[in-house]
């Protein structure tokens, strides 16, 4: 499965006429391994150089940038002073409860959101394309510390 996600992100960004570096590789082999967790730019910066020490800081800003307008990546804003990027993954469509204490984020799916979906599509003759659903609140690790 992970050589399957390497080799079409390979191709998402060939087709846009970008080389895949031995930096772009490093990063998306970080992120494909992690597939189920949200960096910062700056966590991800440190997972990829403990794998290739010379992808800088910036390196990794641009190369976020890229894959979020190849749709490789989505950026996430959690409202904190971070944006937090998770990789695409076609059939993993998910959403977020943020601890507002720790910030903690924990990825849950739920058949009755998706219903609501389709039930407003319908009612409304609209396809919708994409949805981001958070919600706030304090995790159970935190809620244990009182």
């Amino acid at each position: 499965m992970n050589d399957d996600l390497l080799e079409r992100y390979k191709d998402i960004l060939s087709s846009k006429n970008y080389k895949l570096t031995s930096q772009r590789n490093s990063i998306l082999q970080v992120l494909i391994e992690n597939k189920n967790r949200h960096f910062s730019a700056d966590e991800l910066y440190k997972e990829v150089a403990k794998v290739n020490p010379d992808v800088g800081l910036a390196t990794i800003y641009r190369n976020l940038e890229i894959f979020c307008r190849l749709g490789i990546t989505h950026r996430l804003d959690f409202d904190n002073k971070y944006k937090y990027y998770e990789l695409s993954v076609e059939g993993n469509h998910h959403h977020h409860l943020i601890c507002v204490k720790c910030g903690n984020i924990i990825e849950f799916n739920d058949q009755v959101l998706e219903d609501f979906e389709n039930e407003i599509e319908d009612f409304y003759d609209f396809k919708i394309i994409d949805h981001r659903i958070k919600f706030y609140g304090i995790c159970e690790e935190c809620r244990k510390e009182k």
